[in-house]
């Protein structure tokens, strides 16, 4: 598995379809937080949008192989194993993001409350704005399993269904990523640190079952 996900790794940074994700997530962090702005606000917002990241990258590198070439690879590997390298691959090109996006929080927002008046543990909101993002990027990874080959083989409905289910994860109160998000933001008008234990909870089984659930089809329609 690790030469399989160096492999996937080598096609996606070579490929530089990686940049457009990276470009904007940067874009809509310059954007949306302000130099001095509160922590635990900061570190949701930057959380929620890893989400549709997490599902971009995840299309990035299901369909990043040409059909030759993967072909090869599932013969050799299996394609459910191979299939996995590419979502993993996925998944962790979003954390990477994840990291950026707190380091770049940690660095330029105020820990206080929302009124500035009460003092918010740094390491405490850190924590909880990683696992806040790491929420939001299993259900952006499940999501990208879910809505592209070899669940839905034509652009033309995955690009739109992955759209919406992203959409519809973090706005929807039921969504882990929508709870995570919510308490993060909650969290600072009274600069209390709430850990997003059961959001995480909820995120991690989805993923696992989505992707799981794509490997075993990828085998089947290989």
């Amino acid at each position: 598995m690790i030469a399989l996900l160096r492999y996937q790794a080598a096609l996606l940074i070579g490929s530089h379809r990686w940049l457009p994700p990276v470009i904007l997530y940067a874009a809509f962090l310059a954007v949306g937080i302000q130099t001095g702005g509160p922590m635990l606000d900061s570190y949701g917002f930057a959380a929620a949008g890893t989400l549709p990241m997490a599902v971009w990258l995840a299309r990035i590198c299901v369909t990043n192989e040409p059909s030759a070439a993967r072909n090869c690879a599932a013969a050799a590997a299996g394609p459910g194993r191979v299939h996995l390298a590419s979502l993993l691959t996925a998944a962790l090109g979003a954390l990477l993001l994840a990291l950026g996006g707190t380091a770049f929080v940690a660095l330029t927002s105020d820990p206080h409350s929302s009124d500035h008046r009460v003092a918010v543990p740094v390491l405490s909101a850190t924590a909880a704005g990683l696992l806040t993002a790491l929420a939001c990027v299993l259900l952006g990874t499940a999501i990208g399993a879910l809505c592209n080959w070899p669940v839905l083989r034509s652009p033309g409905s995955a690009i739109p269904a992955g759209l919406l289910a992203a959409l519809l994860l973090s706005v929807l109160g039921a969504s882990p990523a929508n709870a995570a998000v919510t308490g993060m933001v909650a969290g600072s008008a009274h600069g209390t640190v709430s850990m997003p234990w059961l959001p995480l909870a909820g995120a991690v089984p989805i993923a696992v079952a989505a992707v799981a659930a794509a490997c075993a089809l990828s085998s089947r329609r290989n």
